[in-house]
């Protein structure tokens, strides 16, 4: 099947092949992604130049940076290919650009928007989130750091864990309860905290990969001015949910998936098994297919949700399912690597034996995927309370020495 746009479409995606094959050709495939580093002076300059040609940014208003062009679900989708395809570097993706930016253009203020949204597209300004805690993270609205107001500013209290980039990042956007006497999903502000402030203490957690990605944060009388609120006083798990849309949309990309596919077909096409091609073997060919239409899916599912986002249409379950979707396809994806490959697919950080990219350490890396950003389990379980209007999970009652009574009868 071929899907024609018309001639005004072919012409932007000569257009588009023409940037990928000149001046994307300088690039390296890989983009910065969320949880490395603080970006180079390279990453920078090439997110300026994905933002003039308007690859990047694209839809943010001028008055803010951004490129400024009219939401087009057909342009977006005709730039992820030929970026997908010509193996063109991305620009920056992190919580920043993909999560807050796009909830201060729907919620923040107009002092806010002025004042981040340039300097974040940019590069100039990296984020991380507070949204976890030790036992408040799938029940993220029983967070317990709280905030008080003295004068012009709050004062934060308490600790987060699994904030991804803090050792890196300037800004954090942070959930606190400021009303403890409130219903707990109303007792929540959403605050924009300077991570230099006096009282954070960031201590990295090392993960399986051998790296620190995520960190715990430990705040002790942290200031955080008044004018800092998202939202109003009180209604910042409404503010937390339009990030956490904007956080599926990001961790469900489809230009990940389709470049994944690609990766992992060239791979098939090098590797062999005694003496055969592993895409010339259909136990791995039919894996590869099936793994391609799950790809082909999501990104036509997410041109759907990007359209119901342009016409202001509520998403419904159909906007629950891409996070889980997409996080599974990646494992899949990694895991017919790692089988490809057999024992070298063990392989990483540049081992004197390794013939291609470290397939293992992505590998270990799409578990972060699934349980980060909500867990796949309870993914599961909000697709089916809130958006198939199941009954509820049953709760587990325990006893005081943390024993399931029902199991116990």
């Amino acid at each position: 099947m071929e899907l024609k746009f018309g001639s005004e479409y072919d012409e932007f995606r000569a257009e588009v092949r023409e940037f990928c094959n000149t001046i994307g050709k300088k690039t390296q495939r890989s983009a910065m992604r969320l949880g490395e580093h603080r970006p180079t002076q390279e990453v920078l300059d090439w997110q300026a130049t994905l933002i003039e040609h308007g690859y990047a940014a694209r839809t943010i208003p001028k008055q803010y940076g951004g490129f400024g062009a009219a939401p087009d679900i057909v342009q977006s989708l005709i730039i992820s290919e030929e970026f997908v395809r010509s193996g063109t570097r991305g620009g920056i993706q992190n919580q920043g650009i993909s999560m807050l930016v796009p909830t201060l253009l729907e919620v923040g203020t107009e002092a806010q928007r002025e004042k981040y949204i340039r300097a974040t597209i940019f590069g100039d300004i990296v984020w991380c989130q507070g949204y976890s805690e030790p036992g408040s993270g799938s029940d993220l609205a029983s967070l317990k750091t709280k905030a008080v107001v003295e004068g012009e500013h709050f004062i934060v209290n308490g600790q987060k864990v699994w904030t991804s980039s803090a050792q890196y990042s300037d800004m954090c956007f942070i959930l606190v309860r400021t009303e403890p006497d409130a219903p707990k999903h109303r007792g929540i502000s959403y605050l924009l905290m300077p991570m230099d402030e006096p009282g954070i203490e960031v201590r990295p957690l090392m993960t399986m990969t051998g790296e620190a990605f995520f960190n715990e944060l430990f705040l002790s009388d942290v200031k955080i001015p008044v004018s800092n609120i998202v939202g109003k006083r009180g209604e910042g798990w409404h503010v937390a949910n339009v990030t956490l849309k904007y956080e599926r949309g990001m961790i469900a990309n489809p230009g990940a998936s389709a470049s994944g596919i690609r990766g992992l077909a060239e791979l098939m096409e090098e590797e062999t098994i005694s003496g055969v091609r592993a895409i010339d073997l259909p136990v791995y060919r039919d894996r590869l297919l099936k793994l391609q239409g799950r790809s082909l899916a999501n990104k036509y599912h997410g041109l759907r949700l990007l359209s119901n986002s342009i016409n202001q249409e509520s998403t419904g379950v159909e906007g629950l399912t891409v996070k889980l979707s997409a996080t599974y396809l990646s494992y899949d994806i990694h895991s017919l690597a790692l089988d490809v490959l057999g024992e070298f697919g063990t392989l990483y950080d540049n081992s004197a034996y390794q013939r291609h990219k470290d397939w293992m350490r992505q590998y270990m890396s799409t578990f972060m995927g699934i349980i980060g950003g909500g867990t796949a389990q309870i993914q599961k379980n909000v697709i089916s309370e809130r958006g198939l209007g199941l009954p509820r999970e049953p709760l587990v009652k325990l006893d005081s020495n943390g024993w399931d009574l029902l199991k116990k009868k």
